[in-house]
């Protein structure tokens, strides 16, 4: 029963980390990375499709995103999503292949973009926070019910409180790593 539980919490809190990890890739710090695309869908036949799925997204220099569609057709529509796109740039379209310039960061941008690397970051703390709350209430539950002793709800607790103790840390640390990445020039 406490080993489903702990089961369940570990694998909520990994996907809390993971969801924070892409949120932190999208979000462009002067160079050119290919899962800055990654939220960007470009109609294709009628639906939205990720451009990982249209194009092959390379980076054949430091701030340049080269775009290549697998089907020349969809090339336009490929332009038009990145210009949608909340990215703020513009691609230069050749005929064959896109590029994006990613313009180098000012320092009202960079310090723009670390207040949202810190939300981003503190948002996800919330969630943890949360998951172990709700963990918590299911130990209290269980106890009321006589189903686990006094004992094992202050060891279930304990464990929690490590394992969410561990999940904040290794946020701190992706939060601290993208801020040192926005920061360099």
């Amino acid at each position: 029963m406490l080993k489903e539980l702990y089961n369940s919490i570990s694998e909520k809190m990994n996907k809390t980390i993971s969801v924070l990890v892409q949120e932190l890739g999208s979000m462009k710090a002067g160079r050119a990375n290919p899962k800055m695309l990654d939220k960007i869908e470009a109609e294709y036949y009628g639906s939205l499709t990720p451009l990982s799925q249209l194009a092959n997204i390379s980076v054949p220099e430091a701030r340049i995103l080269l775009i290549q569609p697998y089907d020349k057709t969809s090339l336009k529509e490929i332009e038009r999503a990145i210009l949608k796109s909340d990215l703020g740039l513009n691609p230069s379209n050749d005929g064959s292949v896109i590029r994006l310039l990613i313009p180098e960061l000012t320092e009202e941008t960079r310090k723009n973009l670390v207040k949202n690397i810190k939300k981003a970051g503190e948002d996800s703390k919330v969630a943890i926070r949360s998951i172990r709350r709700d963990a918590n209430d299911k130990i209290k539950a269980l106890k009321k019910n006589n189903d686990i002793t006094e004992d094992e709800v202050k060891i279930a607790e304990e464990k929690i409180q490590k394992e969410t103790d561990g999940f904040v840390k290794e946020i701190e640390k992706l939060v601290e790593e993208k801020e040192k990445e926005v920061m360099t020039i």
